[in-house]
This record gives structure tokens, C-alpha cells and sequence, in this order.
């Protein structure tokens, strides 16, 4: 599944060769920014999901009592 899963993104990533950009950032011209940014966003919202756990995390005998 795994092996599967890569080569769709290595699919998408090469079809962004034949696709032809109308960026309006100069930044979005640069290939694979997309996926770049896909991949930092994701990692930022695990990171703020974990902080967030961390914040609201109760103690084991929280309900006991």
C-alpha cells in the first residue's frame, strides 16, 4: 500500500511538468512548491494538534475523584 501510495505522489509531482503555471507569486513558479507546502502545513498542524493535546491533557485519575 505504501509502494502505492509513493508513486501517486511521484505521479502528481511529474505532472506538474506538462501542466503549463500561471503563478502569481514568483514563488509559485518553482517546481514542487505545492507539494512543499502541502507537506510543511501538514507537519505544522500535527505539531500544533500535539501542543494543543499537551495543553488540555487531564491526569490519569482525573474522573476517580
Amino acid at each position: 500500500m505504501w509502494k502505492a501510495f509513493i508513486a501517486v505522489l511521484a505521479l502528481t509531482m511529474l505532472a506538474e511538468l506538462f501542466v503549463e503555471k500561471q503563478p502569481h507569486f514568483h514563488v509559485e513558479g518553482y517546481f514542487g512548491i505545492y507539494s512543499l507546502y502541502g507537506f510543511i502545513a501538514c507537519a505544522a498542524l500535527i505539531l500544533i494538534a500535539k501542543a494543543i493535546g499537551a495543553i488540555l491533557k487531564r491526569p490519569d485519575g482525573y474522573y476517580h475523584d
